[in-house]
């Protein structure tokens, strides 16, 4: 039992006197269960307590306890903010908040603003974002309209300055192909086998690569060797 006194808490169990059971577990894992009972109080002749297991207990000791008395002082709760914490506030319009204004890669700036002022331009920022959004998917929309009409068009100029003012690229994939001549020289060992396949060595040691961003080499055949 449990006492309050002057803010502090005072355990009666310092006045009673305690009789403690012990308890082993008879399966694999052997537990030891302890029950601490005030005096008065006493388990049967014929103790039967179930472990968490589930089986069966023995009881291996019982022997008198005792417990201190424990004497605490109860503490307040108190609430406290770290120096980037704020407590929670009241909606104020027209309170005014300090805030960082992000503009790339410039000098840090801060602002002084009522939060009605900043709403409005969340808002608008929000607006124009969307704005934004619908702009660009028309300007996908026309691109491919030019792309599918350029070639056959009676007026290609006026296509392409839309394109310019809208900053669309007008490209075109071509599929290709192309034959290189290649001519070189190779060592082959006259002690190794003689029946060496030239061609497999050098469609093994050739390929073709390209140092332009617009052209990708897909596949590259070597064909035609012959020993001259």
């Amino acid at each position: 039992m449990l006492v309050y006194v002057g803010g502090y808490r005072y355990n009666t169990r310092m006045t009673t006197k305690w009789t403690k059971y012990s308890f082993v577990c008879n399966s694999e894992c052997d537990a030891l269960i302890e029950y601490t009972l005030q005096s008065g109080y006493t388990f049967n002749d014929v103790t039967v307590i179930t472990c968490a297991c589930g089986s069966d207990t023995t009881c291996v000791s019982v022997e008198d306890a005792t417990i201190q008395p424990t004497t605490t002082k109860e503490d307040k709760m108190e609430t406290t903010y770290g120096a980037t914490v704020s407590p929670v506030v009241d909606y104020n319009p027209n309170l005014l908040v300090t805030y960082k204004v992000i503009r790339g890669y410039a000098d840090t700036e801060y602002k002084t603003d009522k939060v009605s002022s900043i709403e409005y331009e969340l808002h608008n920022g929000r607006d124009s974002q969307k704005k934004v959004n619908a702009l660009n998917s028309n300007i996908n929309s026309v691109r491919d309209i030019i792309l599918e009409t350029y070639a056959n068009s009676d007026d290609q100029e006026t296509l392409r300055s839309i394109a310019e003012v809208l900053g669309i690229e007008l490209t075109r994939t071509v599929e290709w192909s192309a034959t290189i001549e290649v001519s070189g020289t190779i060592e082959l060992d006259l002690l190794a086998d003689e029946d060496t396949d030239i061609e497999s060595e050098i469609t093994d040691a050739i390929y073709a690569d390209s140092n332009h961003g617009n052209i990708t080499i897909d596949d590259t055949e070597v064909c035609n060797v012959r020993e001259c």
